[in-house]
């Protein structure tokens, strides 16, 4: 019987002895993934794994304390990895690298790193997507911003940024979806943008002949922010659709904010015709009465004449 305890011990000192060089083992690469950092993050973000590994197959009471070092140190390594993508303008590899981040935070319930995360993710797509834009890659744009409003469907300037990158593309329909989101959230550009928006569609449908839309598409665009050039081819579709009484009030709109137009005299003119073909004389009168001085003064007389 003594002889067996005497064994047993000695099969416990010597599990005793091995734990130890298990434990030394994972602090001694956890020291060489923390040294690697300033030269080959990856190479120290192999270390860290490996470290958490033999950290968590130890048993000593200090072995806990390690496994959270570990953890908190892959996180911090995949984040710092990613923002050296992110600077070298690699942002394919750098969203790679912070999902990778992202799915370790949460399963190693690193709050803090998960908050930074959450920033720093959307930023990215923010970054790539104004990059395509530049490179006037406006689809490419679109497809990023896209993924960034999925990721923060309530921010403003994400929904504003994925309606231009629409309307680069040609996409009216889905811009002004963006954009009018963009604007109910408060963008003080949104407004502007829809106007424009509105005044791409309203050309497509006139070169459709889509008069009727197209009237609909230039008021739009004037309701939030009124252009000239919505009047002028809102007027062209009403006159079109042979609406020429409000076709000569959007006439007198472009005018009004175009007064030094230089095709001015060409809408006074078009004016004075218009009404005098409806059967305004009273309008074609006073509007033929207005190009006394201009290339129409022959024109104009001759009709004054005649009425």
């Amino acid at each position: 019987m003594k002889r067996i305890f005497v064994v047993l011990a000695a099969l416990g000192l010597s599990a005793a002895v091995a734990g130890a060089q298990d434990f030394n083992a994972a602090v001694d690469a956890f020291n060489a993934g923390a040294q690697a950092m300033e030269t080959n993050k990856t190479e120290a973000l192999a270390q860290f794994r490996t470290a958490l590994e033999q950290a968590q197959a130890c048993t000593e009471a200090e072995a806990p304390e390690l496994v959270a070092k570990c953890k908190s140190a892959i996180v911090g390594a995949l984040v710092s990895i990613a923002k050296d993508q992110i600077n070298e303008d690699a942002y394919d590899e750098a969203l790679a690298t912070l999902a990778e981040a992202k799915t370790a935070a949460a399963e190693y319930e690193e709050t803090e790193a998960a908050q930074e995360l959450d920033t720093l993710i959307p930023n990215v797509y923010m970054r790539k997507g104004a990059t395509q834009l530049k490179a006037k890659d406006a689809a490419g744009a679109a497809a990023t911003f896209k993924e960034l409003v999925a990721l923060t469907p309530e921010d403003g300037q994400a929904n504003l940024l994925l309606g231009q990158a629409l309307m680069q593309s040609g996409n009216m329909n889905g811009a002004i979806e963006s954009l009018t989101k963009a604007n109910e959230l408060g963008e003080e550009n949104a407004p502007k943008l829809l106007s424009t928006a509105y005044l791409r569609q309203g050309q497509a449908f006139l070169k459709g002949g889509k008069n009727n839309e197209a009237v609909e598409a230039f008021e739009k665009s004037n309701s939030y922010a009124e252009s000239g050039n919505a009047y002028l081819l809102m007027a062209s579709a009403l006159t079109k659709s042979g609406k020429s009484a409000k076709a000569i009030d959007a006439y007198k709109k472009y005018l009004e904010l175009s007064p030094n137009a230089k095709n001015a005299a060409d809408i006074i003119f078009t004016i004075a015709a218009t009404a005098q073909k409806a059967g305004d004389k009273a309008t074609a009168k006073e509007y033929y009465g207005k190009l006394a001085g201009t290339k129409y003064a022959a024109q104009a007389e001759a009709q004054l004449k005649a009425l």
